[in-house]
This record gives C-alpha cells, structure tokens and sequence, in this order.
C-alpha cells in the first residue's frame, strides 16, 4: 500500500475522530463517546505505520496531532477529579436517587415503621425498651442525657477532642453503610435485618431518653446531623436491596450477571449515601457536642432537612448519563 492508497482508505476515519475530538473539546455531548478510545487506537496505529513507512510529514503531523489531542482528552476525563465529583453530586447522584424512588420507598417503610413502634412502645411497655437496650446501653444514655447529665461535657471526657468523636462517630457510621449495603448479597435480607435492627435501636434510645432523661438535650444534639445520618443511611440501604431484588427477580440474565448489573446501578447510591453519613460524621464531632443554643442547632437542623428534600427532587433533572 502506498501513501495514497493509505491515505484514501483511512481518511474519513481521521475525519471522524477530528470531529468528535472537536465536538468533546467544546464540550458538547457526542452520541459516540464511548468509541474514542478504540479510535485513538487506530490513530496510534496508523502514526506508527506511516512513521515506519515514511509516508511524510503532512500524514505524520496531522496523525501525531490527533494522538495527542486525543491522549489530552481521555487522560483529561479520567483525571479530571474534581470535574467528575460536581458532576457526580449535581447530576448523577440525585438521578440515580429518582430513578429508585420505589426502594426509598421501601427502606423508608422498613425502617420508620420499627422507629416509631419502639418509640411509642416506651411509652405502654418499657420493658421492651430495657430488655433491647441492655443496663450498658442504658447507662451510657443516662449519662448523656439523664435529668442532670451534660452531653457535651460527657462526649468531652469519653472522647477528648472533636477530631476523636468524628473518628469515632465515622467508624459507627461506615460500620452501618456496610452492613447495610453487604446484607443484600443475601437476597436483600441482610440489608432489610438491619434497617429494621437500627430503626427499633434508634426508636428505644429515643423512646428511654422521654422515659428516664431530658429529651431536649438529645435532640439539641442530634438536630444538626441527623438528615444527613438518617437519609445516608437509607440511601446505602437503597443500593443493598436493589442487589437483593437482582438476586431474586434476574429475569433474562444469570443471578450473577443480574447482580454485575445491579451492582453498577447502584454504585452512585453506595457512594453518594457514604458521603452523606461521612458528612453526618463531620457534624457531629465539629457542631453537635459544641455548646451552641438551642434554636440555633434547630434552625440549622430543619434547613439541612429542607435542602435534602429540594436536593433530591430538584438537582440533576437535566442529567443524562452515559
């Protein structure tokens, strides 16, 4: 083959890939994205050869061009980690969140059910309480929230410093993501297990603080983290049960193909929940155990839960994934 037999053949291939460089560059969407890569094979490859055949300069500098245009674009979307993290929490995430409204649904039924039977329990029998608290876990409450306790100063004395108390509350939190999102490789019902362990352990420590200690102090301190601990938790909950349902219901697909799937659909609820409940951790250790006024971790707290609420119903709807 000579160089204008070379040339002929390939031409229209260059052209291709001189547009979609062009058309990404800009920034606009190309309905063909996923084929740069394999493109920016051939064109190595044709460098390469004309390079070894001699084919000149012109063929040379404009296949060499193309290759490093095309290198800079796949390196720039690869690397380009802050850029993929605002597209992630602006787009991808809050989608993906719509888009398994239905589980929402579910873990949120699972998990409140439980929280509100146990809380209200407390008040008729709280001989259920006591017996699923256990006297540690209720002396801890005591002393955190009793009639003469003081919260902060306790969290001071059992954890020394606000850096300590976030190592110690994003250790419990990544604890519960965990067994939370692992649970559904058990057709979901590892995952269902703990929503319903932690909604009646959460619902018995609020239902004995009402019981046996000052309510408010619990509340002034769980105000500021709790919509994004809560909501984080059931969104990790979300992407565990969407593995169960894969595992039960695969239709066309093998149970482990259906699971691959899953998996990978659910990954932005795995990671966004994550960062929700790590975030929940920063707050508890740097704002909730700080002795700040009431209504001022009130207000903080119901503003938090209002811009999750217009976060998940509003940011991204424009969003298209690839």
């Amino acid at each position: 083959m000579n160089r204008q037999e070379f040339e002929n053949k390939n031409a229209s291939e260059w052209q291709t890939f001189e547009l979609q460089l062009a058309s990404s560059e800009s920034k606009k969407p190309t309905l063909d994205g996923h084929k740069v890569p394999s493109r920016f094979r051939k064109i190595c490859y044709d460098l390469s050869l004309a390079q070894y055949r001699m084919f000149g300069h012109r063929i040379c500098d404009r296949l060499n061009g193309l290759a490093i245009r095309g290198y800079r674009q796949i390196h720039r979307k690869r690397g380009a980690f802050g850029e993929g993290a605002i597209r992630f929490f602006l787009g991808a995430f809050p989608a993906a969140f719509r888009r398994e409204w239905k589980l929402f649904a579910v873990v949120s039924f699972v998990f409140w059910l439980p929280f509100f039977a146990m809380w209200w329990s407390a008040d008729k029998e709280i001989e259920w309480v006591q017996a699923l608290l256990g006297a540690e876990a209720m002396s801890s409450i005591e002393g955190m929230y009793g009639k003469d306790a003081d919260s902060v100063e306790h969290l001071r004395q059992e954890h020394g410093s606000n850096f300590m108390m976030f190592a110690h509350y994003i250790n419990n939190n990544v604890g519960i993501d965990f067994r939370l999102f692992a649970g559904g490789i058990f057709f979901g019902i590892g995952t269902l297990f703990f929503l319903i362990y932690n909604g009646l352990y959460f619902g018995a420590v609020v239902g004995y603080v009402e019981y046996a200690g000052e309510p408010e102090l619990l509340w002034r301190f769980v105000a500021g983290h709790s919509s994004f601990e809560l909501l984080g938790m059931l969104v990790v909950g979300m992407a565990g049960l969407k593995m169960g349902f894969a595992l039960l219901a695969p239709g066309q697909l093998s149970r482990g193909d259906a699971l691959t799937r899953a998996g990978r659909d659910g990954l932005p609820l795995l990671i966004g929940g994550a960062c929700m409940t790590a975030l929940a951790a920063v707050v508890e250790g740097f704002w909730s155990a700080q002795p700040i006024a009431a209504n001022i971790k009130y207000t903080v707290g119901i503003a938090f839960w209002v811009l999750h609420l217009l976060y998940f119903v509003f940011v991204g709807r424009g969003y298209r994934g690839a």
